[in-house]
Formats: structure tokens, sequence, C-alpha cells
């Protein structure tokens, strides 16, 4: 059963400073750009804590990690950072436009601290591995400021919205916290200290299973340091605030939840040929081109490309492509196309995701792009926005832009739940949680 518990956040001092200037994206999606602005910002903002600058002059004692640890002392000590005298739970929504798009929408969820188990439990569940790496930096970083900055994303589904309907009418009041970030998200937090209506959350999260949308890394972290916890003290304490891990709660049904593609680009040196590549695709996919002989037309071409992808939604499975040319193409997968003969090694639900298709036959048999060079992003790059991605061809920055649909959500729960795992950046889910806005130490007793 999924243990959610309240918890004494630590969390900006707004009367001491902003959050649009104190409040950055997780630390993945800081781009060096981002990370100049960040320390511009603001003395406190969270950067050197969440994505701080390495120097060559580093050394065991002062590092990017001890100079974060120092950071958050003296935010404390000087009142930017206070915790909270109770323990709560923290309703937090996230208003934004959805990229590409004119539509406006509201997701919902709710902070609060939930037990750190082993998949194996059959509690918490991922939808994607995760790279030794970013692990190894966020441990280190957490041994050294014993602060958890970032969200945990989770998915739990309720289909009659009975967490939801209580969320509405806690935001039913005046905004308490809110900022807007560089992408024109509008974050909004209420605090929760009532006792009842913690009980009630936490009951009603009882019986959930739980799925990782965002955050791997930070979760197998917090898996890292429980278990490190644990062998320190001789001893398993299931009451231990070491447990435990800060998450954001959203429904799987919430109107809300957005998964955006993420586009593949074909980088130069793969011997990407467009008529020999149709040609060897032939036997899978039926072939629409929507061509634009002048500048004037193009617009129009790609409108109606665009809305012909869109429709493999819900109809024949679509991969657009862009290689320049003066057309965009849909390949579309043929009616007599057996996946089951075509994929045998792969399970029904991996089948049934538009972005295997496009690895397993466009890149691996049409390109020769084998999966161990797609994990070492060799000759393959990413981009979410598909306007990006065709630019990218037209400035000679890619060969090929492969543009696909996004996975649905009933994808990634039955993948998920089934104990199996999505192919590499296969969800983007939008926007992301912002870092800081609420923070947990987990030190002594869990709250209960």
């Amino acid at each position: 059963m999924a243990d959610i518990r309240p918890f004494r956040a630590i969390r900006y001092n707004t009367e001491k400073v902003k959050l649009a200037d104190a409040l950055t994206q997780p630390y993945d999606k800081i781009t060096p750009a981002m990370q100049e602005k960040y320390y511009a910002a603001s003395p406190y903002n969270l950067i050197p804590v969440e994505k701080g600058k390495s120097f060559g002059s580093d050394t065991p004692k002062d590092n990017v990690y001890t100079r974060a640890a120092r950071e958050v002392e003296d935010w404390l000590a000087q009142k930017i950072l206070v915790q909270d005298a109770r323990p709560g739970i923290y309703v937090y929504t996230q208003e934004f436009t959805v990229p590409g798009t004119q539509a406006r929408k509201v997701r919902q969820g709710f902070i609060a601290v939930g037990r750190v188990e082993d998949y194996d439990a059959k509690v918490v569940f991922r939808h994607e591995r995760t790279l030794s790496a970013p692990k190894a930096d966020r441990i280190e970083l957490l041994r050294q400021t014993r602060l958890q900055t970032g969200q945990l994303f989770l998915l739990y589904e309720d289909a009659a919205h009975r967490l939801e309907s209580w969320i509405t009418s806690v935001t039913g009041v005046p905004t308490p916290l809110e900022m807007t970030d560089e992408y024109g998200v509008a974050h909004r937090l209420w605090p929760v200290f009532d006792a009842e209506a913690i009980a009630n959350v936490r009951r009603e999260m009882a019986d959930k299973k739980l799925v990782i949308a965002d955050g791997h890394h930070r979760y197998e972290t917090a898996l890292h340091l429980r278990n490190e916890a644990r062998e320190k003290e001789g001893q398993t304490d299931l009451e231990a605030a070491s447990e435990f891990a800060m998450m954001t709660f959203v429904n799987t049904h919430s109107t809300g939840l957005v998964i955006l593609p993420t586009h593949r680009l074909i980088q130069s040196g793969t011997g990407f040929e467009l008529a020999k590549f149709r040609q060897q695709m032939g036997a899978f996919f039926d072939w629409k081109s929507f061509s634009f002989p002048s500048d004037s037309e193009r617009a129009t071409a790609y409108a109606s490309f665009q809305e012909a992808l869109r429709a493999g939604r819900s109809g024949q499975r679509t991969i657009g492509l862009y290689s320049g040319g003066g057309a965009f193409h849909l390949l579309a997968l043929r009616a007599d196309a057996s996946l089951k003969t075509l994929l045998p090694d792969i399970s029904e639900a991996q089948r049934g995701l538009d972005v295997v298709l496009l690895h397993r036959l466009v890149l691996e048999k049409g390109l020769g792009i084998t999966p161990d060079a797609v994990a070492a992003e060799k000759g393959v790059g990413y981009e979410r926005e598909m306007d990006a991605a065709v630019a990218a061809v037209d400035k000679g920055q890619a060969q090929a832009a492969f543009l696909i649909n996004p996975a649905r959500i009933e994808q990634v729960m039955e993948i998920a739940l089934g104990g199996d795992v999505l192919p590499q950046k296969s969800t983007d889910f939008y926007p992301k949680l912002m870092s800081g806005i609420a923070n947990y130490r987990a030190e002594g007793k869990a709250e209960k």
C-alpha cells in the first residue's frame, strides 16, 4: 500500500525573496544559459544547490557539493529558507499553454512525502531505466546538503476524481504562493495543515499503485540513501524520515495531464537517402507526401501534414518525416504489416507505441541504427518542438526529422504496471515541476 505522510516543508521566505527570482527548473532541464540566468537572478536563487558550477580549482573540501551545503545552511541561518511549524501537505497547481497549441490547461496535484519502496514491492513502478552518472551526482549532493529540492512526479489512478474534488475546494481561496516561470507556466501552492484533511488524503491514497512519471534518477537516489541510512544505523526503522522522499502526486485522469512527444533527428553520417529509404520502408508503410512547390504554399502543406499525423492517434498508425526537398511525408503502417511477426521479441503493449515503430522498424530496419547506437545517442538527436525539429533540417543541423505522436497515459500505465519500461525518451510530461517550491530534509522521524 502507498504510505503518504505530511511533512514540515522548508520553503522560501517570500518576505525576503520573490519566488520568481528563487526557483529553478529541475537540474536535468537546466542549460548552461539557464544556469547563468539563474545565478544572475538573485543571490538566493536555488541554482548553486540544484545545479551549481564546478571549477578547475575544486578540492575535496571545496566543490560544487560542499558549496551547495554551505548555501543551504547560510540561507536557513538568514531565514531566507524557513521551515513550517506544522506538518502539512501542499496543493500544487500549474496553469499552462500546451506547446504548439492555444489550449490552456491546469494540472492539479499535491506535494507530500511518500514511503520509498523497492520496485519488487509493487507499490512504486518505473516506466524508464536510469543512467548511473546522474544518480551518482544526486547522491553526493544529497549527502552534503541533506535537502531534497526536486520533486518526484508520481501518478495514481482515481477515475472518480475523489482527491481532485478536494483539491478544487482548496484552490477556491486566494493563492498564498504564486510565480510564473520562463515558459509562462503559473505555479501556485496552497499549504494544508488541517489534520482531518491530511488523514483523508492518506486514506484515499492507501490502496493506490504509483507510477513514476518524472524523476526516476531522484527516486533511485532516494532508494540508495535509504539503504545507506539503514546500513549506518545497523537496523531498519520504518518510521525514519530517510524512509521517505518528497513527491508530487497527480491523477492519471486529470484533464491537465499532458504528455508531449519527443521527435528524433537523424544526424549527419548516417547515410540517409530519401529515395532509398522510401523503397526500404515500402513493405511496412504506405506513403503520402504533402508537397509545397513554393514557400507561399509551405504553411498550408505543413498544417495538412500535422492534421494527418494527429489522425494517427485514433486510426492508422502514422509517423512523420521531413528531410527538406519541398515536402512533408507521412508513413502510415500498412494493414497487412503484422507487428507480432515483425517484432516478436517485445510485448503487445510495447508494440502499441509509435516510438517503438520508429525505433524498431524505421531506424533499425530502414537506417541500420541499432538500439546500442540509440542508447549512446549516436546518429540520433532529440527535439520536443516539432517546429524546432523541422528547422534543424532546414538549417542543415540534421539530415531528417522523424515526427511522432505522444504516448497515451493509458499506455504508460499499462506498460509500467506490467513491470516493463518504455524506450528511451518516450514521454515528456509537461510542464516540469519547479525545484525549490517545497523542500524536504529527511532527518529524525517521519510525521504521521
